[in-house]
C-alpha cells in the first residue's frame, strides 16, 4: 500500500509539475528566427583558414611510356585571426565593426617551383584595421575599407624590378576576399530573411572558388537547414549544410585586389587558355542561434581546369585538379555579456 502510494504521488507530480527542464531543453523546435547579433564591445575572435592542393597533370612526356603521365603538385595555405569588435550596435538597423587582423600567415610547398622567397601579399593584412556596416540579416551594407585594405595589399603583389613589365608574384589575396567578404553569407542570403526558417529549408547563394591561377570561377551553393540541435537552453545550434557546383564566371561586381594590367609570374603565368571543366563539393556550419553569431564552418571542393602551352607548343593540353577546404572557428569571445534569449 505504501508504495502505491508513493506511486500515485509521483504521477501527480509529473502531471502537475509537466516535463523537467531538462526534458525541455533536449527537445528541438522545427522553426526559428537567424539573425545576425552584436553586444556593444564584445569582441569576437575568429581563425579562418583556405588551403589547396593543385595537381598539374601533364599527361605522357615525349619518348616515354604512353601509358603513364608527368604531375606537379604543389599547395598554398593562408591562416587568418581576426577579431570583430561592435562600435554601434542597431539590432534592428544597422550596425559597424571594426575588423582587426591579428595575424596572417601563409605557407607554400611545390615540387618543381624555386623555394618561395617573397612575402606573399595576403600576409600584409596582419595589423591592419578596417570597419564596415552590417544589418541584422548578416548582410554587410558598406564594405569600402575592406576593399582598400585589400588593394593596398594587391600592390604588394608585384615584383619592385618593373625592367621587363609589371609582374606578380602568386598571392592568396583572393582567399582574403572570400573569408572577410562573405561572412555570415549563409544567413544573409535567405530570401525572407525576417521570417522564421523551418528544418528542411532551402536556399541559395553564390561564394568564390579562389585559386593560384586566374579561373574567374564561382560556386553555385544549394543550403539547407539540416538541423537544429539544443545545447542547453541557451544554445541552440542550427546546422546549415551547404552544397556547391561550378559557376563561371564569376559575379562582375565582385572587388578585385588589382588595378593594373600585368603577367603572373611562374607556370600558371606560363600556362595559356584556362578553360573550366568542373566543380563539386559541400560543407557544414553551425550558427549558435541565441548568440547570432557562427560558431564554425568548414567546406571542400574539387575543381577541375584545362590549360595550354604558348602558341600550342608541344601539343600538350595539361590538365588541373585543385582540393580545397576552408574553415572559420570562433576562438574566443572577449569582454561577453549574457546574450538574451531568443523567443
Amino acid at each position: 500500500m505504501n508504495y502505491a502510494k508513493i506511486l500515485i504521488g509521483a504521477f501527480i507530480v509529473v502531471i502537475i509539475g509537466g516535463c523537467s527542464p531538462a526534458q525541455k531543453s533536449a527537445t528541438a523546435p522545427r522553426k526559428t528566427l537567424l539573425t545576425v547579433d552584436f553586444t556593444q564591445e564584445q569582441a569576437l575572435k575568429y581563425k579562418f583558414v583556405s588551403s589547396r592542393i593543385m595537381a598539374v597533370d601533364w599527361g605522357p612526356m615525349k619518348g616515354q611510356d604512353p601509358n603513364k603521365t608527368k604531375i606537379n603538385k604543389s599547395s598554398e595555405s593562408l591562416e587568418m585571426v581576426v577579431s570583430y569588435t561592435p562600435v554601434t550596435v542597431d539590432p534592428y538597423g544597422v550596425s559597424t565593426i571594426k575588423a582587426d587582423c591579428l595575424s596572417a600567415n601563409v605557407k607554400r610547398t611545390s615540387e618543381s617551383a624555386r623555394p618561395q622567397n617573397w612575402q606573399d601579399a595576403a600576409e600584409t593584412f596582419a595589423g591592419k584595421s578596417w570597419t564596415f556596416t552590417v544589418d541584422a540579416r548578416g548582410k554587410i551594407v558598406d564594405s569600402s575599407q575592406f576593399v582598400d585594405v585589400l588593394r593596398q595589399a594587391g600592390q604588394r603583389a608585384f615584383r619592385a624590378d618593373k625592367s621587363k613589365g609589371l609582374i606578380k608574384e602568386p598571392d592568396m589575396l583572393y582567399d582574403c576576399l572570400a573569408m572577410q567578404w562573405f561572412l555570415w553569407d549563409s544567413i544573409s542570403s535567405r530570401p525572407n530573411p525576417t521570417k522564421s526558417a523551418a528544418i528542411g529549408d532551402k536556399w541559395k547563394s553564390v561564394l568564390p572558388a579562389p585559386a593560384t591561377m586566374f579561373l574567374f570561377a564561382a560556386r553555385d551553393v544549394n543550403y539547407t537547414l539540416a538541423e537544429i540541435r539544443v545545447q542547453d537552453a541557451n544554445n541552440r545550434i542550427a546546422v546549415i549544410d551547404s552544397s556547391y557546383s561550378l559557376r563561371w564566371p564569376n559575379p562582375s561586381e565582385w572587388p578585385v585586389p588589382y588595378t593594373e594590367t600585368f603577367q603572373m609570374s611562374g607556370i600558371f603565368g606560363f600556362l595559356r587558355d584556362y578553360k573550366m571543366q568542373g566543380l563539386q563539393g559541400h560543407g557544414q556550419e553551425l550558427f549558435n542561434i541565441n548568440a547570432g553569431r557562427t560558431e564554425k564552418y568548414s567546406q571542400s571542393y574539387t575543381m577541375r581546369a584545362t590549360a595550354s602551352l604558348p602558341m600550342g607548343l608541344g601539343g600538350v593540353n595539361p590538365q588541373i585538379t585543385i582540393d580545397q577546404n576552408s574553415t572559420m572557428e570562433l576562438l574566443t569571445v572577449e569582454n561577453a555579456k549574457p546574450a538574451e534569449k531568443k523567443n
